[in-house]
């Protein structure tokens, strides 16, 4: 199956996908990634305990605000009115780890993808960068997206999350 990259021209120069002519559908992207840590910066983490604060409420609001930055971030992104973009963690006890996962929702004429993708990253940027005292060698992994929803491709489930 040959796919089309729609970043590019005729001429192979980049642009920004004009989406003019599309209508407007409901939207829906959800992503998942996860952050490893040692055994301080995990507990730190859970017990709240953390020198900088509330770790996972600064980390979901950096999310989310990244989501609304996306396409100041992302050079060939459209910048998107976006309607709800909810960030949750998931504690994985047994490798040390924590979870995030970002929904983002629209309606609109492209989709939000790379919106929920950047809350994810960003959220798990931000708790490496308040625990980073305690363990500097955390490492952020399995950044992927999980569903997405809308537009003329339809629905995306992905096989194995």
């Amino acid at each position: 199956m040959k796919t089309d990259l729609t970043h590019f021209d005729k001429e192979g120069k980049a642009i920004m996908v004009d989406v003019t002519a599309k209508s407007p559908t409901a939207r829906q992207a959800k992503a998942r990634g996860q952050i490893r840590m040692n055994e301080a910066a995990y507990q730190a983490v859970v017990t709240g305990t953390a020198a900088k604060g509330d770790v996972l409420g600064i980390a979901r609001i950096a999310g989310i605000m990244a989501a609304k930055r996306t396409g100041d971030l992302i050079p060939l992104c459209h910048p998107l009115a976006i309607a709800s973009c909810q960030v949750e963690f998931q504690f994985l006890p047994d490798i040390l780890a924590i979870e995030a996962v970002a929904v983002v929702k629209l309606s609109g004429q492209t989709g939000v993808e790379m919106e929920a993708l950047t809350a994810v990253t960003v959220s798990l940027l931000t708790i490496y960068d308040m625990c980073k005292a305690l363990d500097k060698q955390m490492q952020i992994e399995g950044v992927h997206l999980l569903r997405k929803s809308g537009g003329r491709s339809g629905l995306f489930v992905r096989e194995h999350s």
